[in-house]
């Protein structure tokens, strides 16, 4: 099967965009720029899943006059900073096991704005690794951006860029709320890649510390949290503000719990294409291991049943409560469930007794059932 030569950025950008999974080109090595490029077969990806399902309804429903999904060819005069050399080519490292549906992520995630959504343990840090060290080549002035949330996630893709893609660490600064505004400042002039929670790169931003123009790769970890005004969507907004020559990569294992929220993420992230793949995809079938859970039950020791016994007496207090103004019939804490005071609850709404008619009773009411069900989460996880 013949396949074309790899595409500079220019011509990737020049062309409409294709569907998630359904081309490769040729792949380059790291080593030298001259070596025969490697073949890889076409995969066809067909899942029957629901998330499958709520992404490509999010994006039917994002895309539209208001939100393109794809952008105009930007010439090359336009691209200031951009290597024409080290353009004609994007690296892919094989000195790790090469596999597909990593380098069809890749390919696609270098040219568009991508939203990867992938199991955990499956090389969402890998990916995130080989994306950023092409834009590292490509802009041998511009600033490479990865964000996580918490502190560990950030020092696991340090780790990642050094082990993986040799990202140079001269090059390389992670930064911290507790690191003082003026390190920081001369860190953003004097360094290329830069790891970091969001919250420290919306103060850079807002100060103007950080050269929002200079950013050329922008990499969203945990990003189904980017809803409302997280410190994800913030950071996105204000580097619009002064420049659109960026690439986002959202990494998440989940896609989001509803299509709304699905939605939100595409929009606040500058998302257009979307990689999914699930354990019962076909290309990381290969890659997964089937998992036997065996749940072992372990009785509670004395200090927690002293434990259990004094959070009892104090729910016991709102049980007895709810019973005396004729909401629920069970009187035992210790029998009662969270099923049971929801339903309870629902029955109370539709049907209040004569003796609950009383607007105030009724809110009295209320609060009990909202405060026992609240401790009743807590029970469970108590005895899990």
């Amino acid at each position: 099967m013949s396949k074309p030569r790899q595409q500079t950025l220019f011509q990737s950008w020049g062309k409409a965009p294709q569907s998630g999974t359904d081309s490769i080109s040729n792949r380059a090595s790291t080593s030298t720029g001259g070596e025969q490029a490697m073949d890889s077969d076409v995969i066809d990806l067909v899942d029957d899943i629901e998330d499958d399902e709520l992404l490509a309804a999010a994006m039917d429903d994002f895309a539209g006059p208001d939100n393109p999904t794809t952008t105009d060819c930007t010439p090359l005069e336009d691209l200031p900073g951009f290597d024409n050399s080290a353009g004609k080519l994007w690296i892919y490292p094989t000195n790790y096991p090469v596999r597909d549906y990593q380098y069809n992520i890749v390919h696609q995630s270098l040219f568009k704005n991508t939203l990867v959504t992938l199991p955990t343990g499956l090389g969402k840090t890998f990916i995130a690794a080989v994306v950023m060290y092409n834009f590292y080549r490509w802009y041998p002035l511009g600033k490479v951006v990865f964000m996580a949330p918490t502190k560990p996630l950030v020092a696991q893709q340090i780790e990642a860029c050094f082990n993986i893609m040799g990202i140079p660490q001269k090059d390389t600064a992670e930064m911290t709320g507790s690191m003082p505004p003026a390190e920081r400042k001369r860190a953003w002039q004097e360094k290329r890649v830069f790891f970091l929670t969001p919250q420290v790169m919306v103060n850079d931003l807002s100060r103007g510390a950080c050269p929002a123009e200079d950013v050329k790769c922008l990499v969203v970890d945990e990003a189904h949290k980017a809803l409302g005004n997280h410190a994800f969507c913030q950071v996105v907004q204000e580097l619009i503000k002064f420049t659109s020559q960026f690439r986002v990569l959202a990494l998440s294992a989940t896609p989001g719990g509803d299509l709304k929220g699905v939605q939100q993420v595409l929009s606040n992230l500058l998302i257009s294409h979307v990689e999914l793949r699930s354990d019962d995809s076909v290309d990381i079938q290969p890659y997964t291991h089937e998992r036997k859970v065996e749940k072992i039950v372990v009785p509670l020791g004395d200090q927690l049943k002293q434990l259990q016994n004094r959070y009892l007496a104090i729910v016991g207090v709102f049980v007895a409560r709810l019973v005396r103004n004729k909401a629920m019939y069970a009187r035992d804490p210790a029998k009662v469930t969270k099923f049971q005071l929801l339903k309870s609850r629902d029955l109370f709404r539709a049907n209040p007794p004569p003796e609950a008619q009383n607007r105030v009773l009724q809110g009295c009411v209320e609060g009990d059932f909202a405060t026992c069900i609240s401790l009743y989460h807590g029970y469970e996880l108590l005895l899990q």
